[in-house]
C-alpha cells in the first residue's frame, strides 16, 4: 500500500503547493479574505459530490460516522475562522510559524493513541520537517511583540489543525473516504454564515473575475488536496503523512513564488527550503514494513 499513500500525498502536496503561490492574488485584486473562505467552501462541493456519485451515492450514517466526519470538518474550517481574526489581531509573521507546528500535535497523537511507528529514516525526516515548517514564514528582526490574544488564538488554531488530521486518520478506520470529505464539506458550509459575518461588506469589493472566478479557480486545488489528503491517510500513516505534505507543500510553494518572481529566498525561508527539501526526500524514501501499514478497507478514488 505505500505506493496508494504516497501518491495521494504527492498529489496533495503538488496542489496545494500550487494553491500557496497564487492564493493571495484574489486579495491583492480587492476580494477579501473571508469571502474567499466562503467560494473555497463552495468548491469542496463538486469534488464531494464527484467521489460521492463514484462510490454509489453510499454515506456512512452511523454515529461514530456522523461525529467524526463533521469533527474533522469543523475543526478544519473553524480553524480558519479563528485564524482571520488572529492574523487581525497579531503579527502574520509569528502566528503562521505557530500555525505550521500542528503535524506535531498529528505526531504525538497518532504516536501514542494509534501506534503508529516508522524507521530511522522517516524519524529523521519528520524531524527536519518541524524544524523547516516554522522557517517559511518566519521573518527575523521585525521588534518584540506582546503576548494577547492573537497568541492564544494561533495556539487553538495549531491545536485545531493538529487533531484534525489526527481525526482524518481514525475517521478512516470505520468510514469510507468519500463520507469523510462529504462531511468535511458540510463543515466547511457551516462556517460560511461566519465568514459572511466577519466580512466588511463597507468597503469596496471586487466583484468581477479577478475576485470570485479567480478564488474560485485557485481554491479548487486546495479543495481537490483535501480529498486526495483524506486518502493519504486512509493508506498511510498520520505521523508520516501529516509532515511530508506541510512541509512539501510550503516547498512547491516556495520555488513557484521565486520563479514567478525571479527572486531567491535568503535567510530563514532559504534554510526552510533545504530542510523541507530533505524531510520530504526522507519521509518518501522510508521503507513500509507491510506487517505494520496502517491501511484501512474501502473504496478508494
Amino acid at each position: 500500500m505505500q505506493s496508494n499513500w504516497l501518491t495521494y500525498a504527492l498529489i496533495t502536496t503538488g496542489l496545494w503547493g500550487l494553491w500557496g503561490a497564487f492564493t493571495g492574488l484574489p486579495s491583492e485584486h480587492g476580494f477579501p479574505d473571508t469571502l474567499i473562505y466562503v467560494v473555497w467552501a463552495l468548491t469542496m462541493i463538486p469534488p464531494a459530490l464527484i467521489v460521492l456519485a463514484r462510490a454509489g451515492w453510499r454515506i456512512d450514517r452511523d454515529r461514530r460516522s456522523v461525529l467524526l466526519g463533521l469533527t474533522v470538518g469543523l475543526l478544519g474550517a473553524g480553524g480558519q475562522m479563528l485564524l482571520f481574526r488572529a492574523v487581525q489581531l497579531g503579527p502574520a509573521y509569528l502566528i503562521f510559524p505557530i500555525v505550521s507546528l500542528s503535524p506535531a500535535i498529528t505526531i504525538a497523537l497518532s504516536f501514542g493513541l494509534l501506534g503508529e511507528r516508522t524507521g530511522k529514516l522517516g524519524v529523521a525526516g519528520i524531524a527536519l520537517a518541524l524544524c523547516a515548517l516554522p522557517l517559511f514564514d518566519m521573518q527575523l528582526g521585525q521588534g518584540a511583540q506582546g503576548l494577547g490574544m492573537w497568541f492564544v488564538l494561533a495556539l487553538v488554531v495549531m491545536a485545531a489543525w493538529g487533531l484534525q488530521a489526527y481525526f482524518i486518520k481514525l475517521a478512516n478506520a470505520g468510514t469510507s473516504a468519500e463520507s469523510i470529505f462529504f462531511y468535511m464539506m458540510l463543515g466547511g458550509l457551516a462556517c460560511v454564515p461566519a465568514a459572511l459575518w466577519l466580512t466588511d461588506f463597507s468597503q469596496p469589493i471586487n466583484w468581477r473575475w479577478q475576485g470570485p472566478g479567480l478564488a474560485a479557480v485557485i481554491q479548487v486545488l486546495n479543495a481537490i488536496g483535501a480529498l486526495t489528503l483524506v486518502y493519504a491517510f486512509r493508506y498511510g500513516k498520520a505521523l508520516v503523512v501529516s509532515p511530508l505534505v506541510n512541509a512539501g507543500a510550503p516547498l512547491l510553494t516556495a520555488v513557484l513564488s521565486m520563479a514567478v518572481s525571479g527572486a531567491m529566498p535568503t535567510g530563514t525561508k532559504l534554510l526552510g527550503v533545504g530542510l523541507a527539501l530533505l524531510a520530504a526526500l526522507m519521509l518518501a524514501l522510508q521503507p513500509e514494513n507491510p506487517s505494520s501499514t496502517q491501511a484501512v478497507s474501502g473504496d478508494a478514488a
